[in-house]
């Protein structure tokens, strides 16, 4: 269940709805849900109702403020729910409108009805509404940086009792999940542990293939890859489990910002938006940042590796 962040903390936000349109503010999926959620309960405390009392106002039941207010439910928003909410907070007709717009929009994501799994939902949605994602790979080339090769040979290991055809879809769902990086607004920074290129994915060929890929990557101007050496020892991210934040920056709308910290297990996708968490995560991995190597150093330890691996 997601943890809140005090109402009080949501008070100041709230005026920031109004001017806001819907190209401004329209991620679909979880994404979008989640700024709804944050405008509704900016609304309700602003109006200093509990969710009973908002539910009798609005005509709804509890149960359904309490599931709009919390963005990784994954039942449908609808949009005269939000208004009725809205209205019965004294929103502004603003502050309505924008709310109802975001609500209009959901579903509508390039990944829905393309079989994608569960657990990848709300990440693409986030890396779609994001502008900036910050990577620690401890084990395995993230997958914005992936080539289909070392997916294919990863989701081949990983899903071992999979069919042919349910491997490809999935292998095909992570290559297109690679369009964010053809955004100008988006930009990536990875932190990658030695432990990733020393572990042999798929062959040595194919090994080669992906440093290569990382080493052209590293080009791009919003791409920033270091590397972790493990004679950097103990580090701040302690047992070394991956971690993935995302997040969106906009000084100018508040409640158009967002930030998500994604944690992956073998199964299912953990995400955090408790703003302690995420403050955590980020402190982390600035110490991360400054206990990697730098661009060059980087850039040298991959093609020092590829040519290994090619040799």
């Amino acid at each position: 269940m997601t943890t809140r962040t005090p109402y009080a903390q949501h008070v100041g936000a709230i005026s920031e709805l109004k001017g806001l349109t819907m190209a401004a503010i329209g991620p679909a999926g979880p994404a979008g849900r989640m700024l709804i959620a944050r405008g509704l309960i900016s609304l309700r405390a602003r109006a200093n109702l509990t969710q009973t009392q908002l539910a009798k106002e609005a005509g709804c039941g509890k149960a359904m403020v309490g599931r709009y207010e919390d963005w990784k439910d994954r039942s449908r928003v609808k949009w005269a729910t939000v208004k009725g909410m809205a209205e019965a907070c004294k929103a502004s007709p603003e502050e309505r409108d924008a709310l109802v717009a975001l609500a209009k929009i959901q579903g509508e994501g390039w990944w829905v009805d393309r079989g994608v799994p569960e657990l990848l939902d709300p990440l693409l949605s986030f890396e779609s509404a994001g502008d900036h994602e910050h990577v620690f790979a401890s084990g395995l080339v993230p997958g914005l940086l992936q080539t289909r090769a070392y997916a294919q040979a990863l989701h081949e290991a990983q899903m071992v009792r999979a069919s042919r055809e349910e491997v490809d879809r999935h292998v095909e769902i992570r290559m297109m999940r690679q369009q964010a990086l053809n955004r100008d607004d988006f930009a990536l920074w990875v932190v990658l542990d030695e432990a990733v290129f020393k572990r042999v994915i798929g062959n040595r060929a194919v090994m080669a293939e992906q440093l290569a890929h990382l080493e052209e990557a590293q080009r791009q101007k919003q791409i920033d890859i270091q590397v972790l050496p493990f004679a950097s020892g103990a580090h701040a991210a302690g047992a070394g489990a991956p971690f993935v934040t995302i997040g969106r920056e906009d000084a100018a709308n508040p409640l158009a910002s967002m930030s998500v910290v994604y944690l992956e297990t073998h199964d299912r996708g953990i995400y955090l938006d408790n703003p302690q968490d995420i403050a955590k995560y980020k402190m982390i991995f600035d110490y991360l940042r400054s206990q990697a190597v730098d661009r060059d150093v980087s850039t040298e330890m991959l093609a020092a590796a590829r040519q290994d691996y090619a040799s």
